[in-house]
């Protein structure tokens, strides 16, 4: 059995994305010879000279470009910013032209989630934002197939192009049992495939 890295990176700051990142490792993990590798990125200063320090006070490692490199799939987490995905993730992605140069994202599965604090505020159209760079850089972008019955059963978040969490208008309510269940599905379905590629 061939063994492989499924790589969750995201941005969070009131760490909804966090535990939707968490609960996509547990799924991700459930696949025979299949590793969640969790990564965050920096947040990006106003100051132009203010840098982050190299490695966060507290939760996971920063991403590098040779986490991309090396993992055999992709889920990518944002929360909303004005139907866009925020401006660390962006600015990360941005420095990834050396990969997209080489191909070596090509062929690999990706997916993406996201968390707002209002109902709809923008999800689908985040989650459709940040499949645009996977796109670029050659990726097998995969959604959630509506064999998943959270789909159909969800009050909260959850959408065909990835998991999605509605954390509401004080950022306090919890990832309830369908938003967790996709998000475990997600990476349940990034493992199966990367599993059949490698």
């Amino acid at each position: 059995m061939n063994e492989f890295e499924v790589l969750v990176l995201y941005y969070s700051r009131s760490g909804h994305v966090a535990e939707m990142a968490r609960q996509i490792c547990r799924g991700v993990e459930t696949v025979d010879g299949a590793t969640a590798l969790l990564r965050t990125v920096p947040p990006v200063s106003p100051v132009c000279e203010a840098t982050a320090p190299p490695v966060p006070e507290e939760g996971p490692p920063y991403a590098t470009l040779d986490d991309l490199r090396r993992c055999a799939a992709l889920a990518l987490g944002s929360p909303t910013r004005f139907g866009n995905m925020a401006a660390p993730l962006k600015a990360f992605l941005d420095g990834t032209g050396e990969l997209w140069l080489s191909g070596a994202l090509t062929g690999k599965p990706a997916g993406v989630f996201t968390a707002s604090s209002s109902l709809h505020g923008g999800q689908e159209s985040t989650l459709l934002s940040m499949m645009l760079p996977l796109l670029h850089h050659g990726m097998l972008v995969a959604g959630l197939p509506y064999g998943e019955p959270g789909l159909l059963e969800t009050r909260g978040g959850g959408t065909p192009y990835g998991p999605s969490h509605f954390s509401g208008p004080d950022n306090d309510r919890p990832l309830d049992d369908q938003e967790g269940a996709l998000c475990r599905a997600l990476g349940r379905r990034l493992a199966e495939l990367a599993s059949r590629l490698t």
